[in-house]
């Protein structure tokens, strides 16, 4: 099922751009195929008119649902969605975690596997012919092709559109914006208050982000209302808009479309 909410009036600057932004996925393939065959229906002639447009990947594609490996092929083409070339994908806090589990990081892998990474290590495992291996480079070789590796070695932290910042995790207003976003991919000690993690300091903030709005993902519903109080996270608030609608655990992937002046929030669900 693909639902397309109304358009909502925001001060949105998007530079003559659309933005599709799509947040956490966590290996539930399904969801992602039906949001971005949703996405394609809007570029059809006769469903509007759609300028310039642009694919944002939030990250989090892997971990807790059951086929982060066809997510991530998926993922990775090189049109997800025919019509829109340019596609930017960042990094979430679980491909990090991935990542640094693959370079023989042991701390990072300990960290990987008590948040869920138990289930995208036994796709791994399975699809290289590696049971109960630990991971590694050649494992996610094997297991996910070569072209997926080079979409994983490619992710950026963030992407600025317009007044847009899209990012994973967050921003951190006690911290100059772009030395933040400039912080290492790699250095996962820097978390909580690292792009690819940041809750508590971003959530709760209320005095806005210097003129920016922040798109993100990273905190799903249940996660958020602590933080903010809102029971529905995917609105425009505070500078701020969450786009991780919780996938694995609610069956609902969440994106926003966003244009100059406005933005509406798609759904992709069970």
């Amino acid at each position: 099922m693909f639902e397309i909410g109304p358009w909502v009036a925001a001060p949105i600057e998007t530079a003559g751009e659309t933005v599709f932004a799509v947040g956490d996925v966590h290996g539930c393939t399904p969801l992602l195929e039906a949001m971005l065959a949703g996405i394609a229906g809007l570029l059809l002639p006769g469903a509007g008119p759609v300028a310039d447009p642009r694919l944002v990947f939030l990250g989090d594609m892997i971990d807790r649902g059951p086929d982060g490996i066809g997510t991530l092929r998926r993922w990775a083409a090189a049109e997800p969605v025919p019509g829109i070339a340019r596609v930017d994908r960042l990094m979430g806090n679980h491909e990090q975690m991935m990542l640094l589990a693959a370079r023989g990081d042991v701390a990072a892998r300990d960290l990987w596997l008590s948040l869920n990474g138990e289930t995208m290590l036994g796709e791994l495992q399975a699809a290289s012919g590696r049971p109960g291996a630990m991971p590694d480079a050649a494992m996610l070789r094997a297991a996910l092709g070569e072209a997926v590796v080079a979409a994983l070695g490619g992710l950026v932290s963030h992407v600025a559109v317009g007044n847009l910042v899209l990012v994973h995790g967050g921003l951190d207003p006690a911290q100059d914006r772009a030395a933040f976003l400039a912080l290492p991919w790699d250095d996962i000690a820097l978390r909580p208050r690292h792009w690819a993690w940041i809750t508590g300091g971003f959530l709760d903030w209320q005095g806005g982000f210097g003129g920016r709005l922040v798109v993100h993902g990273h905190t799903p519903p249940a996660k958020q209302r602590p933080f903010t109080g809102m029971d529905n996270p995917h609105v425009l608030a505070e500078g701020r808009l969450n786009l991780d609608g919780g996938s694995a655990v609610t069956g609902s992937v969440v994106a926003a479309q966003m244009e100059t002046g406005r933005y509406r929030v798609l759904r992709a669900a069970t």
